[in-house]
């Protein structure tokens, strides 16, 4: 049989051999080196993974410490900012392009998630898995999608979608992804003058799962839910990424609408299945 082989990118964030890569760059791999900066390989084991967002938790083990890389915040980046991309495009190993952040928060279709930084950086096959660095050097996303058929685009997932969720993966080998337990509908014109909502902004809960926790935390079929924790929710990709940024068992501030009174429920989130 043929035995086939690929290639990307990663970052290492501990000085104990944790490195960030993507899922797609070691899925169903079944053995996996990592060759560093000074030519050094070694073997290296992953630690967990997630689809949905395409990352994955790789370990590889020494005798001594390893350099890392500083996390940094991708909430406070703005479009315009310059960044700077490093990875192996085509195999042409630790290549640096420089560009800058072109748009916040796109949805390609990749994922329940999608919330990509897209940038200029010039990102090629090869750079996926590699760092999204800030000018002070920080980490603030992952390089992990291209547009096949353009030039100028690629698209980073956010550090922040990550970060909370890095020692789920070192424990657990998966992300335990907040979950309320609703099916969604997006508010149109139509369907609020069908409700008789003279307020369009929201997302109409159109079924409420029993014993999931919407249900337990009071949620009805029907509720218009406006924003999560304070932060704007206008259609139901907004609302699947606020609650996915976080991990179960945590509680957030629900703001909705409830036969034309603005109320705020405190929900407890369960793990998404």
């Amino acid at each position: 049989f043929r035995v086939k082989t690929g290639q990307g990118s990663g970052f290492l964030i501990s000085q104990d051999g944790y490195l960030l890569t993507n899922h797609h760059v070691v899925a169903d791999a079944d053995k996996v080196t990592v060759r560093l900066a000074d030519e050094r390989e070694f073997q290296g084991t992953v630690v967990g993974t997630d689809s949905r967002i395409d990352i994955a938790l790789v370990k590889i083990d020494a005798d001594t410490d390893f350099p890392y890389v500083a996390n940094g915040t991708s909430e406070t980046m703005k479009v315009g900012d310059w960044v700077v991309a490093i990875g192996n495009p085509f195999g042409l190993s630790h290549t640096v392009t420089a560009g800058i952040i072109s748009a916040k928060g796109r949805v390609i279709g990749a994922g329940p998630y999608d919330d990509f930084i897209q940038t200029d950086a010039s990102i090629n096959p090869g750079n996926s898995g590699g760092p999204l660095f800030n000018l002070n050097g920080e980490v603030i996303g992952i390089n992990t999608a291209i547009n096949a058929s353009g030039q100028g685009i690629g698209f980073a997932v956010p550090m922040d979608m990550i970060s909370p969720f890095l020692d789920d993966l070192k424990r657990e080998g998966e992300i335990a992804r907040g979950w309320l337990g609703v099916s969604l509908q997006n508010l149109d014109k139509d369907l609020a003058a069908g409700l008789k909502l003279t307020d369009h902004n929201g997302v109409l809960l159109s079924e409420v799962h029993i014993d999931q926790p919407a249900d337990k935390a009071g949620l009805r079929p029907g509720d218009l839910i406006q924003s999560i924790d304070g932060t704007t929710v206008d259609e139901s990709s907004d609302l699947i990424r606020l609650i996915g940024r976080h991990r179960a068992g945590e509680r957030i501030k629900v703001g909705l609408l409830r036969n034309g009174k603005s109320i705020v429920v405190d929900a407890k989130l369960g793990k998404r299945p």
